[in-house]
């Protein structure tokens, strides 16, 4: 069958490897029993000598203390669970794939699962450590021949010592996975997000929820567990943030620390990197190289952020909010959006969000806030708006307003005043670029600066710049967009409808 340019690639390039292990292992026939015996004890009493003796081509460069500190933390712990997000080039499955073959050698881990995104994936990111296992002479010549005679297959295999080595794609059944009678000690997850499952909260959510109810089951109560996942921060809502909420050790490197600064010099020079980041897109360096997803879409390539005029210079000055029906707080559920918006001289700005999934509990509270939030800067005209179309009344009769009063009363407060949004919607997307895109186009619409930092805002900008025909998280730019048309159709006109509380003649 004839190979595609890419198969061949791949082959030559797996040949290559295969022939690097053969050159750069050789090993000293003349050494007698007892010097090896010697030579072994001490490599194994450090880690960075074994790692830098066996394994010499991929122990290039000194290793950076993030290294040698992640090393020691699963050396030390038998039970344990780490993910490491370290950035692109910084070793996380070369380092991780040393820490693995070291406690198998030693004996301190017998049955090993290896998990990614796909079966494929899983056993491509195995076949490594089947190949060094093969033919790796100083590994050969101090711990034995590990290849068996039966039971060595791809994706699965059993060395001649007794440790079973098992790929797993995501959301197959792990079940049953066991070495004779021991069930798993290590479990191994390398790149288990993708960057269309990350398009889906519900994929991320199923997935998550076959590693906790699924995978990390197959072990036994009574031996210790070891879980290392790989993986950077592609998305603000993966498989690796939520396992990072579970982890003894959440282990973030980026390419640079937070002074500007290779984490890696002696591998990574500010040279090399400065040439590599001239032919990548910000997104891209952001994502794979900082922890930092920032998804840009078809629509928006990039936010425009400004220091904003003080809020009470502003013409109309607007805090829109649009709720979602949901109750949850996790993730699969929509988010709720209220931002304060203010428009001067032909300009609109966004000088203030809060975007999340909330229980309409918090979502109210943040109605609060968004209004003293704007009373501190002594601005007293402005108008509350809230969605309420068609498809969501009479949810604001029935859910939010008692809420509000609620609230109010708790908070020994008037309630909050509320214009109610009725406009019938069309599809997100068509709104947004209606809407939104000619003033982005334009220069007309800001993001304030001095919220960069703010989570609510980063968000905002993840979901700006993601803005796609099939996106699915759009809720910050559509409760934006319902705001500036506002302004824009009749934030000049006087609103006589009030649905919460009285007013004693004084609007705001």
């Amino acid at each position: 069958m004839a190979l595609s340019r890419k198969d061949r690639e791949q082959l030559l390039g797996w040949d290559d490897f295969v022939t690097n292990q053969y050159r750069a292992t050789p090993v000293d026939l003349n050494e007698n029993a007892t010097e090896k015996l010697k030579r072994i004890a001490d490599l194994e009493a450090n880690p960075e000598k074994w790692y830098k003796y066996y394994f010499p081509n991929f122990y290039t460069s000194e290793p950076a203390p993030f290294h040698t500190k992640a090393t020691k933390r699963v050396l030390a712990n038998p039970e344990w669970y780490e993910v490491r997000s370290w950035a692109r080039d910084l070793s996380k499955s070369g380092r991780t794939m040393m820490d693995v073959l070291l406690l198998a050698m030693t004996g301190k881990k017998k049955t090993i699962i290896l998990v990614s995104a796909t079966y494929d994936d899983a056993e491509r990111l195995l076949k490594p450590y089947k190949t060094i296992l093969e033919i790796n002479d100083r590994l050969k010549n101090d711990y034995g021949d590990q290849k068996a005679l039966s039971g060595w297959e791809e994706g699965d295999f059993t060395t001649k010592k007794g440790v079973s080595f098992r790929a797993v794609g995501a959301g197959q059944s792990p079940r049953g996975t066991r070495n004779d009678a021991a069930r798993p000690d290590l479990i191994l997850i390398d790149d288990i997000d993708t960057d269309v499952d990350c398009n889906n909260p519900d994929t991320i959510e199923k997935k998550y929820q076959w590693i906790e109810t699924a995978l990390i089951p197959t072990r036994s109560i009574s031996v210790p567990l070891l879980i290392i996942a790989c993986g950077n921060i592609i998305a603000k809502y993966c498989c690796i943030t939520e396992m990072a909420k579970k982890a003894n050790v959440h282990d973030i490197v980026n390419i640079r620390d937070k002074n500007g600064v290779s984490t890696w010099p002696e591998r990574n020079t500010e040279e090399l990197i400065d040439l590599a980041f001239r032919t990548m897109t910000t997104s891209a360096i952001q994502k794979e190289y900082f922890n930092n997803p920032i998804r840009v879409g078809k629509l928006f390539k990039k936010v425009h952020w400004a220091k904003c005029p003080p809020l009470r210079a502003c013409e109309h000055v607007l805090v829109y909010s649009d709720p979602a029906t949901s109750n949850k707080d996790n993730k699969s559920s929509s988010r709720k959006f209220t931002g304060v918006i203010g428009y001067r001289q032909g300009n609109f700005y966004l000088y203030k969000v809060w975007l999340d999934n909330m229980t309409q509990r918090t979502f109210v509270n943040n109605l609060y806030h968004a209004h003293d939030w704007v009373k501190e800067r002594k601005v007293d005209t402005f108008k509350n708006w809230i969605e309420n179309n068609s498809l969501q009344d009479p949810f604001w009769e029935q859910v939010l307003k008692p809420l509000v009063k609620a609230v109010a009363k708790i908070l020994r407060r008037i309630p909050l005043f509320m214009s109610l949004d009725k406009r019938s919607k069309g599809e997100k997307y068509t709104r947004i670029e209606g809407t939104l895109e000619p003033l982005h186009k334009e220069g007309c619409l800001y993001f304030n600066i001095d919220e960069k930092d703010n989570p609510y805002m980063q968000t905002m900008e993840e979901e700006f710049l993601g803005v796609a025909p099939n996106s699915k998280m759009m809720d910050g730019p559509d409760g934006l967009e319902g705001g500036i048309w506002i302004i824009q159709n009749i934030a000049s006109k006087e609103n006589s409808e009030y649905h919460v509380g009285h007013i004693n003649n004084r609007k705001y």
